[in-house]
Formats: C-alpha cells, structure tokens, sequence
C-alpha cells in the first residue's frame, strides 16, 4: 500500500533549482537525466492541476551560467507556464535570495518541495535554508541529481544528511495535494 504525504496546496510551493543547459555539458553526465527531468515535469504538472506555486530557480556566476547565456536558459525539457515564477540566484541557498522570500511571505507557504541539481551543492544548501526558516521541507527521490564520479554516493550521502536533519525524502508518487 502507497503511504501518501497529502500537502495542502495553498501552502505549498514547489521549488525547480539549477536545471539549466549548462550543467548538463560537464565531463561527467548528469546522473538519470531523462527520469530527473520526467519526475520533475510530472511534478510541475501535478502543481499546476492543484494551484501550487511552481518557481524554477537559476543560479548564476562568472564561469558556465553566465547570466542570460545559453548555458545559463533552462532545460529545453522543461515546460515553465507564463504564471510559474522565476527567481535568480548567485548563491547556493535559493532562500538568500528576496524574490524568493516574497513568493514565499505573500502567498504564506509553509511547504517546499524540492528538485533540481546539484545534489550536494544548491539542492542541500537550499533544503537546509528552507529548514532553518521553519518550512516544512520535502526532497523528491529522484527528483535532484548531480554530475559527480559517483553520483550514488553523493545522493545516498546528502540525503541521509538531510533527513537526519529534519528533511523529508518522499517519492514522487507519495505527493498528493489537496
């Protein structure tokens, strides 16, 4: 039997970090890009049938996501709807940055689910954010990657770092809305 977690949707927000062109042209592939990028569509998806805010985060430096290059776009397999929210970024804690803290303030969120890369970079820094400012913080299984030589080691580490922080790992299916 499937155990749910049942969010209400309009306090939850779901949060697209860092899958940009760029980072999916290092040395090393991007571990299961094509189910990264499907659980994460699917999740979109779900969000705009509920009404959940979805706000695709770009981060940007000096280096490969200059902002406005074509490295730094989103995904071409992403699908953004006029009404999603964009927020940039130059640090790795998406919630540092105020246009997130207003999305989050004016529409009184109290979840975040999160996807996105990198694993252990922005997507942990950014979970452990969220934590801190008493959001309730769910990390989708599946649904964050990284490009390292051992990508399961690094997901298998920095998720159990998460949870044992306060982190709530679910699987894509578990997240139903309400």
């Amino acid at each position: 039997m499937t155990k749910y977690t049942v969010l209400e949707s309009s306090r939850t927000a779901l949060l697209v970090i860092d899958v940009q062109r760029a980072l999916f042209t290092r040395p090393n592939p991007v571990y299961e890009e094509s189910k990264m990028i499907g659980i994460i569509n699917g999740l979109v998806e779900r969000a705009h049938l509920y009404g959940v805010p979805v706000v695709f985060i770009q981060h940007s430096n000096e280096k490969i996501l200059q902002k406005g290059s074509n490295g730094w776009k989103l995904h071409p397999a992403l699908n953004p709807e006029p009404d999603d929210y964009k927020v940039q970024k130059t640090k790795g804690n998406s919630f540092l940055e105020p246009a997130l803290m207003s999305i989050m303030e004016a529409r009184d969120i109290r979840n975040v689910i999160i996807t996105g890369l990198v694993t252990q970079n922005c997507v942990r820094a950014t979970s452990l954010g969220g934590l801190n400012l008493g959001y309730q913080v769910l990390l989708v299984k599946g649904g964050h990657s990284n490009y390292s030589q051992d990508p399961t080691v690094v997901i298998e580490r920095v998720e159990t770092e998460l949870e044992g922080a306060g982190v709530h790992l679910v699987d894509p299916g578990e997240i139903a809305f309400r």
